[in-house]
């Protein structure tokens, strides 16, 4: 993939926390379309990196949003650009309903509830419903669809089935692949074989930093490679964090 083809480029990119290097120099590429995975072990530095592109922690390098530098722009702003995110913990308010969920991540003059609606109809069938009492699946969809809201040019979604039961990563799986049809998606994710339905591309950290990038359909027909970049098979890393 080359950059002009690419929704988000980002280059180089360094975090440093309390003078701990997390990140040393990460590239990826979000194609312009579909769903392009980011993979890697426990502790490899996949949500340090969404973070640092979202301007969640402090960074340097480059992030490109279609061409425009946004490495020196506060996260609010740069949402205002056009980044949906799903956080790993959805960050829904339980306590409201889902209607309400959606009027507060209202942004846009004329929010695209067309859109969310038709993706997934049951937030239109439950508006009055509290948040909390969703299944899983349902309070994913939630987390999708606000982000889908307001029209953004591309959507991160960070480990949206970790925890879930696979029923539910099924309705999951159907969300996100509904969402990519608008909007191109960076995909966090530990679940392969969610990664072989949904991705066209992905990238593979290692301790912070870029180790491999390529179709994924690629990487994931090569078991020396998948088993030596993600342990596949193996036991998982002890590191903590992501």
């Amino acid at each position: 993939m080359t950059d002009s083809q690419s929704r988000l480029t980002v280059r180089d990119l360094r975090v440093v926390i309390g003078g701990r290097h997390i990140l040393h120099g990460v590239r990826l590429d979000v194609a312009g379309s579909g769903v392009t995975a980011l993979l890697g072990r426990n502790g490899a530095g996949k949500t340090t990196t969404v973070r640092g592109v979202l301007g969640l922690l402090p960074r340097t390098g480059s992030v490109l949003l279609d061409g425009e530098e946004t490495v020196r722009t506060a996260t609010h702003a740069l949402v205002r650009r056009g980044i949906g995110y799903v956080p790993e913990d959805r960050g829904i308010f339980a306590g409201l309903t889902v209607a309400e969920n959606l009027r507060l991540a209202e942004r846009d003059a004329e929010p695209d509830y067309g859109l969310v609606h038709e993706l997934f109809p049951e937030l239109k069938q439950r508006a009055r419903q509290a948040a909390g009492s969703l299944s899983g699946g349902q309070q994913q969809m939630l987390a999708i669809g606000r982000a889908l809201l307001n029209g953004n040019r591309m959507v991160i979604a960070d480990e949206p089935t970790k925890g879930l039961a696979p029923r539910i990563v099924t309705e999951v799986a159907v969300a996100l692949e509904r969402a990519a049809e608008a909007v191109p998606v960076l995909l966090v994710e530990q679940n392969l074989p969610l990664v072989r339905r949904l991705a066209g591309d992905c990238v593979v950290l290692a301790d912070g930093r870029s180790a491999w990038s390529g179709p994924a359909a690629e990487l994931l027909a090569d078991p020396e490679a998948s088993r030596g970049l993600l342990g596949v098979g193996t036991r998982a890393s002890a590191k903590g964090g992501h």
